[in-house]
């Protein structure tokens, strides 16, 4: 769908890529948005969701790894960075009931009821834990658009059991963990599978906080891929 006139202004968003190596076969979480989504209706994703409020009020004890930061700060400001890696922990928080932290000694407060819910199981999130390796903007003249950061993290820091969304809660559905080749084969979105072919070349040759990653957006209406 295209809209008349200026094209919207794309909002900052987050996702979280949790990768699981238990078995020969390196298996990521994906769940399917459900048919009411106004925005990739019955597509398979990565949790994640748009930056909240509360996300810049967070302190957390862990910050990001310098290099991550650097990285995230080609395209907004030290604050804002820090907002996109926890609006990663926290969407996946409440789409899947995962936790990425840990238990310290004092547990962090927040006045965000989304994060209350987090913080209530006495962990503190840790952004030193998360590597960034791409961006992605919505092609112009979307009805919606984001700015979107994906994170990726393994599997063996998360705390807690996948929970099952049920229809019309407006979170994933049928989320499962799924090898590369596997999740090549659903529906998915453009940027999403090009989004894999990042994820695969990082498990294959091994990923570092200092590794870039793609840039993709749009310039004239045609793609354009740089480097964050």
């Amino acid at each position: 769908m295209r809209l008349k006139g200026r094209a919207v202004k794309p909002k900052d968003a987050a996702t979280l890529i949790i990768v699981r190596r238990d078995s020969e076969q390196p298996k990521i979480l994906m769940g399917k948005r459900a048919a009411g989504h106004k925005f990739m209706p019955n597509k398979y994703v990565f949790p994640g969701g748009k930056v909240d409020a509360g996300d810049s009020r967070i302190r957390p004890l862990n910050d990001l790894h310098p290099s991550v930061l650097k990285r995230l700060m080609k395209g907004c400001s030290e604050s804002r960075a820090r907002s996109l890696a926890l609006a990663a922990i926290r969407e996946t928080f409440e789409e899947t009931g995962l936790i990425l932290g840990e238990a310290d000694s004092v547990t962090i407060t927040s006045r965000s009821a989304q994060w209350n819910a987090f913080l209530q199981h006495g962990i503190n999130p840790r952004l030193d834990t998360l590597n960034v390796i791409a961006r992605a903007i919505t092609p112009p003249y979307r009805n919606r658009r984001f700015d979107t950061r994906f994170f990726m993290v393994e599997a063996d820091l998360i705390k807690g059991d996948v929970h099952a969304a049920s229809e019309g809660s407006g979170e994933l559905l049928a989320l499962h963990w799924v090898s590369l080749r596997d999740a090549e084969q659903l529906e998915l979105p453009v940027i999403t599978r090009m989004i894999l072919k990042e994820v695969q070349q990082r498990l294959d040759n091994g990923d570092s906080p200092d590794i870039e990653g793609p840039f993709i957006h749009f310039r004239n209406g045609k793609p354009v891929i740089e480097k964050i």
